[in-house]
């Protein structure tokens, strides 16, 4: 049962006769209280039963965080009577739930309910999710109003809905730059020095200045004149990102976890890997393997391809949550190995924090680099150089030495991790994607991959 507003009006206006009946007011506030209570009971009484709203839910399609999207209830009376009231669609709160018309409950949207018997009506309610991941439903509330329109019932249903929040990949405005650089790359007339790993392109004349330990001496004995071979970049080849959940993942860098900055850095590589050509396969995990995308075929570098990988990358990576342990490093390396046996490009996108990595990553680095060229990506946290700058005062001061002692520490561990063969790119949450790619490319450049 519930009790509508009219009912505080109808008990409030009870005052005016117990103020006209000052001697009898006791009473007379006992009789209207009376009456008052068998309104709303014969008002309850008339109310159709909600439990005569049959309930059904379209399937709630995915959206980029922060983006907007719609689920749709449709809602169907059984009944014999004309069904008046009011529904609410709930959801979590990070669901961002409101109705057509921006009309938002305690936790989801409300709409109008005015159902006769025998009709079906759609309600649409408006999503627009504020947390990365599966955010789910809570439950349909279905309120029916009596006709004297003091009262009514109430029931609750759970209806089976989950809107998927895919991560925003907001470093994708980076991408025509990127490509444009991989064009230029891919575009050059010539490789002047034989780098290793290269793919032999085609044949031109010397020009001065050329390298000449690139003249192909049998062309040239048959034309008579000198020929060099010119490089491209290799394609095809393996590229390996390991995305670290575990509890290093869940600090927050700014508004969001490092675990989603982490996110964006290796979606625009597999952006820009796709489309190089290469192979890219995702292992994400901490003490057990989460998820897994694998390079479906060789890299064809096509836009068609690169798009289908991307976005298998972007639904696997939605579910996945930080989880509070210590990352299993031998079982993501035991992951890597058993991706693939050649040679590739491993990117760990993981923390700098000496402790995690001297405990958990530094003993099977080594098993890792004599295999595969081996990056580590890292978030930084720009919080930790305003601290560093800011000596406005004592408490201030002592901030900046512990600021100061964090950098010197990870500057350690960085130089200990090149000295096995590790590239560290540590940079903050927005220069991180593009910092990684440009490394990437700078592989490639070199043929180095």
């Amino acid at each position: 049962m519930i009790l509508r507003g009219p009912v505080v009006a109808l008990v409030l206006l009870g005052l005016v006769p117990t103020a006209l009946l000052p001697g009898r007011a006791g009473s007379v506030a006992a009789l209207w209280l009376l009456g008052v209570a068998l309104l709303v009971l014969v008002d309850v009484l008339a109310a159709p039963s909600p439990r005569t709203i049959g309930l059904g839910r379209d399937p709630v399609p995915q959206v980029r965080l922060q983006e907007q999207t719609q689920t749709v209830l449709s809602l169907t009376n059984t009944g014999e009577r004309r069904v008046r009231g009011l529904v609410r669609d709930a959801w979590v709160p990070s669901a961002g739930a409101e109705g057509a018309e921006g009309a938002r409950g305690a936790r989801g949207a409300r709409h109008t309910l005015d159902l006769p018997p025998g009709e079906r009506r759609r309600v649409t309610t408006t999503l627009r999710p504020t947390r990365r991941g599966d955010r789910p439903a809570t439950g349909v509330t279905i309120r029916t109003h009596g006709p004297l329109g003091l009262a009514g019932r109430q029931v609750t249903v759970l209806v089976p809905g989950t809107v998927r929040s895919l991560p925003p990949f907001r470093s994708r405005r980076h991408l025509e730059s990127k490509l444009a650089q991989l064009r230029q790359l891919d575009g050059r007339s010539a490789v002047r020095t034989r780098g290793q790993g290269t793919e032999f392109d085609s044949l031109r004349e010397y020009v001065e200045g050329d390298d000449v330990r690139s003249i192909d001496w049998r062309a040239t004995a048959r034309r008579q004149h000198a020929v060099v071979r010119t490089w491209r970049p290799e394609r095809d080849r393996r590229v390996i990102l390991v995305l670290d959940t575990s509890r290093t993942s869940a600090a927050r860098v700014g508004d969001e976890p490092r675990l989603d900055a982490a996110m964006d850095a290796a979606l625009l590589l597999t952006a820009v890997a796709s489309r190089a050509g290469d192979r890219v396969d995702l292992i994400a995990g901490d003490r057990v393997v989460r998820a897994r995308v694998g390079a479906a075929g060789a890299g064809s570098g096509s836009t068609t391809g690169a798009s289908s990988l991307l976005h298998r990358m972007v639904t696997a990576m939605a579910p996945l949550e930080p989880v509070l342990l210590e990352a299993d490093w031998p079982v993501l390396a035991g992951a890597v190995t058993g991706t693939t046996r050649r040679r590739a490009l491993v990117v760990l996108l993981s923390t700098l924090e000496p402790a995690a990595v001297e405990e958990g990553l530094l003993p099977v680095l080594p098993s890792l680099t004599a295999h595969h060229r081996v990056v580590l990506a890292s978030v930084a946290d720009p919080g930790l150089r305003s601290l560093r700058e800011d000596l406005s005062g004592v408490d201030a001061v002592y901030d900046a030495a512990a600021a100061e002692r964090t950098e010197a520490l990870r500057h350690r561990t960085a130089t200990g991790l090149a000295r096995l063969g590790v590239t560290v790119v540590h940079e903050p949450p927005e220069d991180l994607p593009v910092a990684l790619v440009d490394h990437y490319l700078a592989l490639k450049a070199q043929g180095l991959l």
